[in-house]
């Protein structure tokens, strides 16, 4: 599949028009389906809140979206398909590295002394922050369904000359997203420094683990 073929001759008026539309289409379907405080999100903010290595995480969690949407265009949504067997070894491993985290939300909740929020002291490497971050995303099996099933699928019907466009519309989306919330978590962390509130986005974010890992192995 070429994905910068542009097939046959057209107006530059033309043109302009389907790369418009396959790029707005890959910015608004991402960003639909992107906008919600799943496993990953909740990761990120926590993060940003604590000023912990977030512009790492946020070029991460970009690239890899960039990469899936990208192999879901040339391929990867069929490939998926005739593998149906991949999906329940990623859900089962997915869920359960959501409930392990789940309950280290939990024991950072109980504990009083390990709620530091981000006040400048770092507990964790950057190794350790990427390689997590790598877990929550490919470990998901939402990601293979929704990024490189059904955005992969939708971008590979894009005509000649409009999947590029729809794959940088989708990632444009998904980058957007995460630095928002990165943005939003840095800005929010002189009222989480507060050890009540910090209690309580642990247990938000525990909450949020266990109900993703439930719902995997429901699913």
């Amino acid at each position: 599949m070429k994905i910068f073929s542009f097939g046959a001759p057209r107006t530059a008026a033309t043109l302009r028009r389907m790369i418009w539309l396959s790029f707005s289409t890959g910015f608004g379907i991402c960003a639909s389906l992107i906008v919600a405080i799943g496993a990953q999100n909740a990761f990120l903010l926590r993060q940003a809140i604590r000023g912990e290595h977030v512009i790492p995480l946020v070029l991460l969690f970009g690239a890899c979206d960039a990469i899936l949407i990208t192999a879901g265009v040339t391929g990867g949504a069929a490939l998926l398909s005739a593998t149906p067997w991949l999906l329940p070894v990623v859900r089962w491993a997915g869920a359960g590295f959501l409930a392990a985290y789940g309950l280290l939300a939990v024991r950072r909740a109980l504990r009083p002394g390990a709620l530091v929020a981000a006040t400048g002291q770092r507990s964790g490497s950057a190794r350790a922050v990427i390689l997590t971050g790598l877990a929550f995303t490919l470990l998901n099996p939402h990601v293979y369904l929704d990024t490189v099933l059904l955005v992969g699928s939708i971008g590979a019907a894009q005509p000649d000359g409009g999947k590029l466009a729809f794959v940088l519309g989708a990632s444009c989306a998904s980058a957007a997203w995460f630095s928002l919330i990165g943005i939003a978590g840095s800005r929010l962390a002189p009222v989480m420094a507060r050890p009540a509130v910090w209690r309580g986005l642990e247990a938000m974010t525990a909450v949020i683990m266990f109900v993703t890992a439930f719902a995997l192995v429901r699913a």
